[in-house]
């Protein structure tokens, strides 16, 4: 039976306590239990933060807390994924210590080796049928899929099956369009999903899901057809730091190319108030170019003031760019 989410955020809250009292030996001011963990004002300008849930994206939200505590100094908890936050924390101006709390007992996180990209499948017929099939192809960590303005509707498996190319947006869509259309030829199946994807992530289209999935990624679609919109001269698609583990979750687009004077750039694109973009877009830049100008592109309406001071806290400020909140309607010349 699941917790009543009120008494989670209590146990949060004082699992927090107890791990601040063992190792930080400080007193509380303040502390709250979130559903994803829990944040905690110290004497002293200290602030610390438990990560329960995903993890990997805390390291935004207990910055953006301690700024606004005026914390110099940042202490985050986690049960897991204490590698990308210990790398992230050494990007940042501001002193974090990352800690990995196993079985109640928390030591000191290592900041691990940079991340490496897991080589794609060497399947070159079945590239060329979704690049033949009008579609956008995308690899990132050795996963290759066909897109329609940025939404996956088809992607190639490599298993002990064979290699081929399924078809659908996302994993549950694929495995019932297999069910249901399974002897219809893959090119006529791509062109099926495909044009069902595209009337839904035109201008002025009615909200359904199929225009709710993966904004940021719509958002880099329309960047790589029309770089000039940011300044750059040429982008292709790039792999994020981390892989994404499913085709709802919200996870910064990622693209790497040059601007019109001819300098390196990543941009990261996302779509939404997100207190991680900044933590996630430097550790793009580390993984895919640690000497190339980050620009980080979102809607005007969400360029908060909590993304600038973020961005003034990493070692190597980037560039943030708000575009038109009406860039779904953009169309490509």
């Amino acid at each position: 039976m699941a917790l009543d989410p009120e008494r989670r955020r209590q146990l949060h809250a004082m699992k927090l306590k107890s791990l601040v009292r063992d190792y930080l030996d400080d007193s509380i001011e303040e502390v709250v239990g979130t559903d994803d963990g829990a944040l905690a004002t110290l004497s002293g300008a200290r602030f610390a933060a438990l990560a329960e849930e995903r993890c990997e994206r805390a390291m935004g939200g207990a910055l953006a807390s301690a700024l606004r505590s005026a914390a110099d100094e940042v202490h985050v908890f986690a049960s897991d994924s204490t590698d990308v936050l210990a790398r992230r924390a050494e990007l940042f101006s501001t002193s974090v210590k990352v800690w990995e709390v196993n079985g109640g007992v928390a030591t000191s996180a290592d900041s691990p080796k940079p991340v490496t990209e897991k080589p794609a499948p060497d399947v070159p017929e079945l590239v060329s049928t979704l690049q033949d099939s009008g579609l956008e192809v995308v690899t990132e960590h050795g996963v290759i899929v066909g897109e329609v303005v940025g939404l996956e509707v088809a992607r190639i498996i490599c298993d002990a099956q064979g290699d081929r190319i399924e078809v659908g947006v996302g994993a549950h869509d694929r495995e019932a369009f297999a069910l249901l259309h399974g002897n219809m030829p893959t090119v006529e199946a791509i062109e099926q999903v495909a044009n069902v994807v595209r009337f839904h992530r035109t201008p002025a289209a009615e909200p359904h899901p199929l225009n709710r999935l993966g904004a940021e990624r719509w958002l880099r679609s329309h960047l790589l057809a029309q770089p000039a919109r940011i300044g750059a001269s040429e982008l292709k698609a790039a792999p994020p730091p981390v892989q994404r583990t499913n085709l709802k979750e919200a996870v910064p687009a990622v693209a790497v190319g040059h601007l019109d004077d001819g300098v390196d750039v990543v941009v990261v694109c996302a779509v939404g108030i997100d207190l991680d973009l900044i933590p996630f877009a430097a550790d793009a830049r580390l993984f895919l170019d640690p000497q190339a100008t980050l620009m980080v592109v979102v809607p005007q309406r969400d360029a908060h003031s909590v993304l600038y001071d973020l961005a003034n806290q990493l070692i190597d400020p980037p560039l943030v760019v708000p575009i038109d909140d009406a860039w779904r309607e953009w169309t490509t010349s």
